[in-house]
């Protein structure tokens, strides 16, 4: 496998243990990516709670969601949900789904989050969207687990970043792995601080008008890099960082040569 890919499978482990760090992710949940070159695959772990997945447990997966290799070891079963978004959307590029305790009592009472402050902007929308599995498919598990129901949950996001799952949780979609992580632990925030202002009084969401301005600040690179390498460290200072090559897949530094088979590295 190229290098480069190596470092994106990299990347996707220490997503899933951010994740799990930060409370969006528990011993359920998870995060993938879209392949790099081939938009026809994307990667995601095997069954394992994303606190402990490691780059050797990503599989590669068609938007079908059948592995390109066969598994000797459980897979997701609720994996359709990443491979039917990104059939409906090609500008998506990573997806979460999460059982945020955060976001839940939203998820429960079927009352909208709205962006209250600056990095809720981040999920785009005046209000989230809903799916109710139960509208579409009658008495279920509340797994999504057949093509169908995961079309159905893609039909409900359409356009937008976030959809909040009546019952069970929510699924965010992104155009990067690190803007779907950054996206997913910003609605849990903005989930938190919606619940606790409504204690107080109505929540003032931000103005129409700044949502999008708001969101693309958030969202630019730098941004984005700041608060991954906050993360990072986070993660790192609770020796929960995965066990291969982590802190070059942290940095995003083009990948060092590697020395010719009976080459010789130079020394310092």
């Amino acid at each position: 496998m190229p290098d480069h890919l190596s470092e994106i499978i990299e990347e996707l482990a220490i997503a899933n243990r951010i994740l799990g760090h930060e409370g969006v992710l528990d011993a359920f949940g998870h995060v993938s990516v879209r392949h790099p070159h081939d938009p026809g695959r994307y990667f995601l772990s095997r069954s394992r709670s994303p606190l402990l997945v490691e780059p050797s447990d990503i599989l590669e997966y068609t938007l079908d969601s059948e592995p390109l290799k066969p598994p000797t070891l459980r897979q997701y079963s609720e994996r359709v949900i990443h491979g039917e978004i990104y059939k409906a959307r090609r500008d998506v590029m990573a997806v979460c789904h999460h059982h945020a305790p955060a976001v839940m009592p939203f998820a429960v009472s079927g009352t909208p989050i709205v962006p209250v402050f600056h990095f809720g902007g981040t999920f785009g929308a005046a209000e989230t969207v809903f799916w109710d599995q139960h509208d579409e498919f009658g008495d279920t598990n509340l797994l999504v687990v057949k093509p169908e129901e995961g079309r159905s949950l893609a039909r409900a996001l359409g356009q937008q970043s976030v959809v909040l799952m009546r019952r069970h949780g929510a699924t965010v979609a992104g155009s990067g792995l690190r803007d779907v992580v950054a996206r997913s632990i910003y609605l849990c925030q903005n989930a938190e601080y919606q619940l606790r202002a409504s204690i107080l009084g109505t929540p003032m969401p931000l103005y129409p008008g700044e949502i999008k301005p708001a969101g693309e600040a958030n969202l630019a690179p730098g941004p984005i890099g700041r608060a991954w390498e906050y993360w990072y460290m986070r993660l790192k200072a609770s020796d929960g960082l995965p066990p291969r090559r982590s802190v070059k897949a942290a940095r995003r530094a083009p990948a060092r040569a590697r020395p010719r088979p009976g080459g010789k590295k130079k020394r310092r």
